[in-house]
């Protein structure tokens, strides 16, 4: 989160936990967003850590994520194909990314977790399990192909709606 120091992010961060499989609960996200606030502090780097700094540092740990999986194709649930050394390396990209997620809602003062459940519950309202179970079809694709069943083939919503994700 310095520079040049990306790679230890996650294994500094952990502070005092020996290895995860040491701890038997779950790690929460007030656990790491303090373990990551500490360890800007200790080093000074509260200075840079603005939210575009942040962004951008986020978007970097993805492109790194993302190199991973450039040229592989489709790879099935579970990575079985995978060497442990690869898992590992993309254990620490991953981790990277969360950490800079973490760092940059808090430094924005955005409660990740609630934003989180408040986003899960948007979005099942928009798309609601009745409608799009087994469908790939943004939301709306989803209600204009119900409107259209409705109407006889036709829908008053446009096409090209703007979309959040899932």
């Amino acid at each position: 989160m310095g520079g040049g120091t990306e790679k230890s992010l996650a294994s500094t961060a952990a502070g005092d936990l020996n290895t995860p499989e040491d701890r038997e609960e779950d790690v929460s996200l007030a656990e790491l967003k303090k373990r990551m606030a500490d360890f800007a502090k200790e080093r000074d780097w509260d200075q840079f850590h603005s939210p575009r700094n942040l962004l951008l540092a986020l978007v970097g740990e993805v492109g790194e994520l993302s190199e991973i999986f450039q040229w592989k194709g489709e790879v099935p649930k579970g990575l079985p194909d995978w060497k442990d050394e690869e898992k590992q390396h993309l254990g620490e990209e991953l981790s990277d990314v969360l950490l800079y997620l973490i760092r940059l809602s808090d430094i924005c003062g955005i409660d990740l977790g609630k934003a989180a459940l408040r986003k899960l519950q948007v979005n099942a309202n928009k798309y609601p399990v009745n409608l799009c179970k087994g469908s790939s079809k943004k939301h709306n694709q989803i209600v204009n192909s119900n409107l259209a069943s409705i109407n006889g083939g036709s829908s008053s919503l446009e096409d090209g709606v703007g979309s959040d994700g899932v």
